[in-house]
């Protein structure tokens, strides 16, 4: 398994529609092959950063996500609202452990 994370800056007042747009985003690669899952974090000292984490089968399943239709219009909408460019990491998953309970792709409650 494989884990990209990607850091993006936000222009002030768009965090709203970017996170909605990325909880979209997020349910779509729900139904791709190779996806095993994925978080959107926001730092507790930056509300205009985000992190998102997701994790793949492999590099290649995540590339092929990158060409679907859903995938590139979310892209259009959210490149809009960033600052500058972001910035990806990737990780080859040695070990994973998680709770009993299930993933949500909605808002916090």
């Amino acid at each position: 398994m494989m884990t990209v994370v990607t850091q993006v800056t936000l222009k002030t007042g768009c965090e709203p529609e970017w996170d909605a747009a990325m909880r979209e985003r997020l349910a779509a690669a729900s139904g791709r092959r190779g996806w095993v899952g994925g978080q959107l974090l926001i730092p507790l000292d930056g509300h205009n950063r985000r992190a998102v984490i997701g994790t793949w089968e492999s590099r290649a399943d995540w590339e092929a996500w990158h060409e679907d239709e859903r995938f590139l219009e979310s892209r259009k909408r959210m490149d809009g609202l960033q600052e500058g460019r972001s910035e990806m990491v990737w990780y080859e998953v040695v070990t994973e452990g998680r709770g009993a309970g299930t993933a949500s792709v909605g808002p916090p409650q």
